[in-house]
């Protein structure tokens, strides 16, 4: 079942949490100079047009990027910047975003001479269109499950190894395959910086996830979770992170990150976090 396209979400609430989280992951582990390998195993097609029937069809990025970047000038997190230079590198002038980066763009901006990045896309007009406009990037794309994709790379030439998870979980095995990929790529490459998305439903389904993940031989999972305080009668209430071996202090830069954002004349959100599993 490949139904999913992300370009009638991009940019929205969770969108923001998930590129914030991987964007200071990433600057703080570029803070040495040894290669990096950089893993997306759901890329999509890496730009949407938030003008598209698709985009406005649900509005999404309204309640999401659109506020966060409404609101730049009083964010008080440094960490924010890195972020808004993206974005402003995606749209010219002061006005609403008309573009939204997707994962696989967020990690090339950051890419220097001797990192790597491996984008993985099954859905075949999205594996497509990541294609075309990878092909100038010095981006690898894979048209292949991400998830046995991952596996199949592991441990990367490079001394470093950060990898991005997060499918769209429209099939309910997805939890568990995450969970139980996850379990091995981190066998596979203990070092490595794992970031895991998960969206937060009415369902519950996404603590299947997290009771995996901690019954496993995983150590130091990180968990961010954040919730809308007017959530919607169907669909996500919130967004979930997990981060398997965060940069030192990553926990406390990220935590400031979300607290400017989410007061009610932004995404009015509320912030849980804590340690999934200690080290």
């Amino acid at each position: 079942m490949l139904s999913y396209l992300h370009a009638f979400h991009a940019g929205n609430f969770a969108d923001v949490q998930k590129h914030g989280a991987l964007t200071l992951a990433t600057s703080m582990m570029q803070a040495k100079p040894s290669a990096i390998a950089c893993f997306d195993t759901h890329a999509g097609s890496a730009i949407y047009d938030l003008k598209s029937e698709r985009a406005r069809k649900t509005s999404e990025a309204d309640a999401g990027v659109q506020k966060l970047w409404a609101n730049r000038s009083a964010l008080i997190s440094e960490d924010w910047q890195p972020v808004i230079k993206v974005l402003s590198r995606f749209n010219a002038g002061e006005g609403q975003l008309t573009v939204y980066p997707g994962s696989p763009a967020w990690f090339r901006r950051f890419l220097r001479p001797g990192d790597s990045l491996t984008a993985f896309e099954l859905h075949p007009t999205e594996s497509g269109q990541l294609a075309d406009w990878a092909a100038n990037q010095k981006v690898r794309v894979i048209h292949d499950d991400g998830l046995k994709g991952l596996l199949k790379q592991l441990p990367p030439a490079q001394p470093r190894l950060i990898a991005l998870i997060d499918p769209s979980y429209e099939i309910k095995s997805d939890y568990s395959d995450v969970a139980s990929t996850l379990q091995k790529a981190w066998h596979k490459c203990r070092h490595g910086v794992y970031l895991i998305w998960y969206p937060i439903l009415t369902n519950g389904l996404h603590t299947t996830l997290k009771q995996a993940v901690k019954d496993s031989s995983l150590r130091k999972v990180w968990r961010s979770e954040v919730h809308l305080k007017s959530p919607p009668e169907r669909g996500m209430t919130g967004s979930g992170m997990l981060v398997v071996n965060p940069p030192w202090g990553f926990e406390d830069r990220f935590s400031a990150m979300i607290a400017d954002i989410a007061g009610e004349s932004v995404l009015d959100l509320s912030h849980e976090y804590s340690w999934l599993v200690p080290e």
